[in-house]
């Protein structure tokens, strides 16, 4: 469990917001209150790690309109809905949207804070992937624009003898220019920059 995680809470109720801070600090969570989704949005953060427990139907900005406006942004924490009987139909369109998971009122205690927990390891791993995507990009921006052809017919699955003759250079050449892409790279295999290729490509 990330330890800097916050819960930040968004429902025009303030005594749900209250009950739900407390509920959370009662499992060592830290929690933040916001009375709108307007409210949320002028702080909002993409720095901060942690979920969303979010009210799906709210005077002004709703819910749903809160989380389309969250999924324009690179990254925001995930989404647990809490609805009412009526909303379910809305709850499940959230979902559908990428919301983790809604709880519908009355809940106990602990389906909303199992939810909360899987939201906050979802975000942890999309964060992870994020950082390590980012790294992998740096990483090919340390290359010269000969490195990262030669790169890219690598990739291709070319060998070296076709990749001179793809570039018009000796095969010495082409080896040099390799042995230097994998030093940059941090790659100690061709498998390994098959793998960060395709985990950029899958993105």
């Amino acid at each position: 469990m990330n330890s800097d995680a916050t819960v930040f809470i968004v429902d025009d109720d303030a005594e749900v917001r209250d009950a739900l801070k407390l509920l959370m600090a009662s499992v060592g969570l830290p929690a933040e209150t916001f009375g709108s989704g307007q409210e949320y949005l002028e702080q909002f953060d993409p720095e901060r790690p942690g979920c969303l427990l979010l009210d799906i139907r709210m005077p002004g900005m709703s819910g749903l309109e809160l989380q389309e406006k969250l999924a324009q942004r690179t990254i925001h924490p995930p989404i647990v809905i809490i609805t009412g009987h009526g909303d379910v139909p809305m709850a499940v369109r959230a979902v559908k949207a990428g919301a983790v998971d809604f709880i519908e009122k009355p809940f106990h205690d602990q389906t909303l804070l199992d939810s909360v927990h899987r939201a906050i390891e979802q975000d942890a791993s999309r964060r992870g992937e994020a950082l390590r995507l980012a790294d992998i990009q740096s990483r090919i921006e340390r290359l010269t624009p000969r490195e990262k052809e030669v790169l890219d017919l690598v990739v291709k699955g070319m060998r070296n003898k076709v990749i001179a003759a793809e570039l018009g250079v000796s095969m010495s050449t082409i080896e040099a220019h390799r042995a230097k892409v994998m030093e940059k790279m941090e790659a100690a295999s061709l498998s390994d920059i098959m793998r960060m290729m395709l985990s950029l490509e899958a993105h």
